[in-house]
């Protein structure tokens, strides 16, 4: 259109430079009145054809938009009472497939997890840890098998009281583009300065964030400053225990951290998680060994289970990596 435009206007300046160079135009200030009533046309021509094209790409966005809007969630809450949640949790032969790639996650996973312990769960990488805590959290239903919380089938409790009695902390944690404050208090908004604090030295992360120029206050991500994957780990972990949830859920979060802090780390969660479940996915045997039952899964099913004294015990996947991490002081 810009281009039609300009056309529009050499047009003007051409054919009515050779009228007044043969006569035919005797003032050359005629022109520029072609060049201005030129101008005052195709403008608004051209403001028409921007504005179909604005409305045809709106258009456009409103479909996608109506498609999403009609999507209807895959996990329905089937009990619209609040449910009262302790923290119990029982997995018998649970089987899960993946819908999205068939991938069998698990096969035939049994253990009862009492409320107010703790579960640690190790295993290579693709063993079905993390689906472990995604079924808890009721981000999918299983395919076979029963999963119960507190003796319930997950399915018949409310699902937004679940989904509340639960802190999690993943592995890839996702920080706002907002304050260091502000991404604590996403667990609990209405927390107060002194609990984010306490929250924040629990994680073992105060100390960072007051060294930065405006402590909590500091904005993270494209407006602001980046943290290291550690950091954005403790600070999860923070948002997660703000809200003392009944059921903690810990995917491999301290990943990122070295030893020294994720001993101080684990030291702080142990009195924190005192009467709560927890369900700690690691790679580490420094994570699971405090825990009152653990669990070993290979190609998504249970391999080894004890207590951390027993499995040392044994020959397995369990002692072959407490005996690698050991030699390389992973183990405090």
């Amino acid at each position: 259109m810009i281009l039609l435009i300009g056309i529009s206007n050499l047009l003007v300046i051409y054919i009515g430079g050779m009228q007044y160079m043969d006569g035919t135009i005797e003032n050359i200030g005629t022109i520029a009145e072609f060049i201005i009533y030129v101008n005052m046309l195709t403008w608004p021509v051209a403001a028409v054809g921007w504005v179909t094209s604005l409305v045809q790409q709106a258009e456009a966005s409103q479909l996608r938009i109506n498609e999403f809007l009609k999507q209807e969630p895959e996990i329905k809450n089937h009990n619209n009472s609040p449910s009262h949640i302790k923290g119990g949790i029982t997995f018998k032969d649970v089987s899960f497939v993946y819908p999205d790639t068939n991938i069998q996650a698990l096969k035939k996973v049994s253990f009862n997890l009492e409320a107010g312990k703790t579960l640690a769960i190790l295993g290579k990488t693709g063993s079905g840890k993390s689906t472990i805590l995604d079924l808890i959290g009721r981000l999918y239903d299983v395919n076979k098998g029963i999963i119960k919380i507190d003796d319930q089938p997950i399915e018949d409790l409310n699902l937004y009281s679940l989904r509340e009695s639960i802190g999690y902390v993943p592995q890839d944690a996702f920080l706002f583009s907002d304050t260091i404050k502000t991404n604590i208090k996403f667990g609990k908004e209405d927390a107060t300065d002194n609990e984010v604090i306490q929250a924040a030295k629990n994680a073992n992360v105060h100390n960072n964030i007051v060294g930065f120029k405006k402590g909590y206050d500091t904005v993270l991500g494209e407006r602001g400053i980046t943290l290291s994957g550690g950091q954005k780990q403790r600070i999860s972990i923070a948002r997660a225990i703000i809200k003392s949830p009944q059921i903690l859920l810990f995917d491999d979060c301290l990943s990122a951290v070295d030893t020294e802090t994720e001993e101080k780390i684990l030291k702080n969660l142990l009195q924190l998680t005192k009467g709560k479940t927890t369900v700690i996915v690691s790679h580490r045997v420094s994570s699971a060994k405090n825990a009152d039952f653990i669990i070993v899964l290979d190609d998504g099913k249970i391999a080894q289970n004890g207590t951390h004294e027993s499995l040392i015990e044994q020959d397995g996947y369990y002692k072959e990596l407490y005996t690698k991490q050991l030699s390389e002081k992973e183990i405090l």
